[in-house]
């Protein structure tokens, strides 16, 4: 298990699903999905993002391109490839599963404990 998701792994109502096939690991926490590893030929992660700060990262960083077979205005795909610092991908991470639990209705929030 590499180190991204093992962190995702920390956080409360996580889980790991592989909805698409093995070269895909999905990270949910409840029933809605924050994080999505590809496996597949170089390592990226997909991420959701608040728009106006997905269009900024994009512009900032070449690594950061629009979501790869997902909305393009709410999900970055990060390239996992070394040239992001671990704080930056860890502060993408934690932005995605935040926006997640506050989509969450009050009760799907009480299911998982936040």
């Amino acid at each position: 298990m590499n180190k991204w998701i093992e962190l995702c792994m920390t956080k409360r109502g996580t889980s790991l699903t592989n909805p698409f096939g093995p070269e895909v690991d999905v990270m949910k926490v409840g029933t809605k999905m924050y994080a999505l590893f590809s496996t597949d030929g170089a390592p990226t992660v997909s991420l959701k993002c608040e728009p106006f700060r997905a269009d900024s990262l994009r512009e900032q960083y070449p690594e950061i391109k629009p979501g790869y077979h997902l909305n393009k205005k709410h999900w970055n795909t990060v390239s996992l490839d070394g040239n992001l610092t671990d704080e930056e991908i860890e502060a993408m991470i934690d932005h995605s599963y935040d926006l997640v639990i506050l989509s969450m209705t009050k009760n799907e929030r009480s299911n998982i404990g936040t």
